[in-house]
């Protein structure tokens, strides 16, 4: 079955619902990721499990997100995004029914996280591949607002999940919550559409895209995959996925650790709801704001940017895990300095080889997320275990982010412009 695709008289004013569409499907899928420490305690004491086994579900989750996004982007192009999106959402949601069944942990890596990986990869790539086809002048801010769904899209659930879980239980939390997320995520992927081939909004010329830095033509998979800088990319966007990963994972230890997760802060809440409710928040707006701006100052400049304001985040949070109102504010802020590089990376990939093959293109790079994820949750997880401290994974992790910075805005750089020139 061939994609469902919008004429061109119509894509004018589609793109813009689309792209509306986009984020609520993204917003179906974040809790599985975004609020997954919340079960980490209630899941490890019922199984009888420690953290790092645990948190093995989690790695799952985003290795079959990313490893297999290649072949999700493929089926997304051959299938449409309608239909298999709308699969995606089945699939995500109904791994969640599935866990709150299961009584052993082989079983949960199973449901939520293979299941559930699968789900949420066919989502991400399918949305962000059909974003850069639909806003080639606005492409940084088109896959920022997309990716912000999928990391805001848990702020509308924390304190509510968080609730659930402590009067209903794990298992009532994950039964109804599947179901709604499901539910939302296939009634968006209903009215997508893929726009015209070659799809250019009013005003845009293809002088814009040589001045924007813009690959004139676009390269299929294989090419890409002999480029030097994809594989560049792939480094960077590893190392960054290592940084948000290790904090996202492990944040509700951080906070039992610390003994902050249930201080109460600003009132009546909580600091770890509160944290992971904010940095929701500051997740979801870095990625359009992050790359607007790199609409306007260059992918390159911007990378070097935020990246380098994770990794003074990251320090700072270190210092001082065990003030609750800090705690809440550095998570947030160590997000705000994270969540860009799911808008900065597709729209420098795409920026780079073209809009044709945008999916499957970012299906490949995808897979460093995967990869973040096993050094980010246990490995991270297992190194303070050894070490009896989490000072040497946030000294490793900021020095991570500090080196994509550099490499960013000298390496990558210098090495764009001259394969633009040569494909212009």
């Amino acid at each position: 079955m061939s994609a469902s695709v919008a004429s061109a008289g119509e894509a004018a004013g589609k793109r813009w619902w689309q792209l509306l569409l986009g984020v609520i499907a993204m917003m179906s899928i974040s809790s599985p990721q975004y609020t997954w420490t919340l079960f980490t305690g209630p899941l490890s004491q019922k199984l009888g499990t420690t953290l790092a086994q645990i948190q093995w579900t989690f790695s799952l989750l985003i290795i079959l997100q990313t490893f297999l996004s290649p072949l999700q982007a493929y089926l997304v192009d051959r299938f449409g995004p309608r239909n298999l999106i709308a699969v995606g959402a089945i699939l995500s949601g109904g791994s969640w029914v599935l866990s709150s069944f299961v009584g052993n942990l082989e079983l949960l890596y199973i449901t939520y996280g293979v299941t559930g990986g699968f789900g949420t990869g066919i989502i991400y790539v399918g949305i962000i591949g059909l974003m850069v086809r639909w806003f080639p002048d606005r492409r940084g801010l088109a896959t920022g607002l997309a990716a912000a769904g999928y990391g805001f899209g848990a702020f509308f659930t924390s304190f509510p999940i968080d609730s659930m879980i402590k009067s209903a239980g794990y298992e009532r939390t994950l039964l109804v919550w599947g179901v709604i997320q499901g539910a939302v995520g296939v009634l968006a992927a209903l009215g997508l559409r893929v726009p015209p081939e070659r799809y250019q909004p009013p005003g845009y010329h293809a002088e814009m895209a040589r001045l924007d830095m813009q690959s004139r033509r676009s390269y299929a998979p294989d090419e890409m995959l002999r480029s030097p800088i994809f594989w560049l990319l792939f480094v960077m966007m590893s190392m960054m996925s290592t940084s948000g990963l290790m904090v996202t994972s492990n944040v509700g230890p951080f906070a039992k650790e610390f003994k902050v997760a249930d201080v109460m802060v600003l009132g009546p809440m909580a600091a770890l709801p509160l944290s992971l409710t904010l940095s929701r928040v500051t997740n979801g707006l870095t990625r359009p704001f992050f790359g607007w701006v790199s609409d306007h100052i260059g992918r390159e400049a911007t990378m070097a940017l935020a990246f380098s304001l994770e990794a003074a985040a990251i320090l700072v949070l270190f210092a001082f895990l065990d003030n609750p109102l800090l705690f809440v504010v550095l998570t947030g802020l160590v997000f705000f300095g994270w969540g860009e590089i799911f808008s900065l990376f597709p729209s420098t990939l795409t920026d780079t080889f073209g809009p044709k093959f945008a999916a499957t293109n970012y299906g490949f790079l995808y897979i460093a997320q995967g990869l973040g994820s096993i050094l980010g949750g246990p490995a991270a997880a297992f190194l303070k275990q050894q070490t009896g401290s989490w000072l040497a994974v946030f000294v490793i992790v900021a020095g991570l982010d500090a080196l994509t910075a550099l490499l960013a805005i000298t390496v990558l750089k210098s090495m764009r412009q001259r394969h633009l020139r040569q494909s212009g």
